[in-house]
């Protein structure tokens, strides 16, 4: 039997990019998410050569920026040089995420357009719960809705 899925999640555009230490990574995500019915384009690397992560983070980053994509999945050895790097891209909030706890989290209450995660720190099945979650929750809006604003209108002033 096929499951039904929200309109929301079966409608969904992902951007994946990865670096040479994350490319396996990224292509073992794919099955989950043509598990959960996403779309996506793969923005490479797509094998162990070495590459430098930011030009890969910068295209997932303004695929996401532009509306071209809901949401993107950066990999690389840590996630935390993809997180960096997408971050610079105006409307992204990236960060690296280890756990579904922190997946959870940064959808509902900082509504993350980009996960990063770490090639070398993170087992594949828990990228897969991971990556899963963060697809699957969305923003809970209300207070938090106020403080992304905040996020995107401002820079922090010391």
């Amino acid at each position: 039997m096929r499951r039904i899925l929200p309109p929301i999640i079966s409608a969904m555009r992902v951007a994946l990019g990865a670096d040479h230490a994350g490319v396996e990574l990224k292509d073992a995500l794919k099955p989950a998410l043509d598990e959960l019915g996403v779309s996506y384009e793969d923005f490479g690397t797509h094998g162990p050569d070495s590459v430098d992560y930011p030009d890969f983070a910068a295209a997932v980053a303004r695929g996401v920026s532009e509306g071209r994509f809901d949401r993107g999945v950066l990999v690389c050895g840590s996630g935390i040089g993809m997180a960096i790097t997408a971050n610079k891209v105006a409307g992204v909030r990236a960060a690296a995420i280890g756990d579904t706890t922190a997946a959870r989290l940064s959808r509902e209450h900082n509504d993350l357009n980009v996960l990063t995660l770490g090639a070398r720190v993170l087992p594949e099945s828990r990228a897969r719960e991971i990556v899963k979650t963060f697809i699957q929750t969305p923003f809970e809006g209300g207070r938090h809705a106020t403080r992304v604003a905040k996020i995107e209108g401002s820079t922090v002033r010391q």
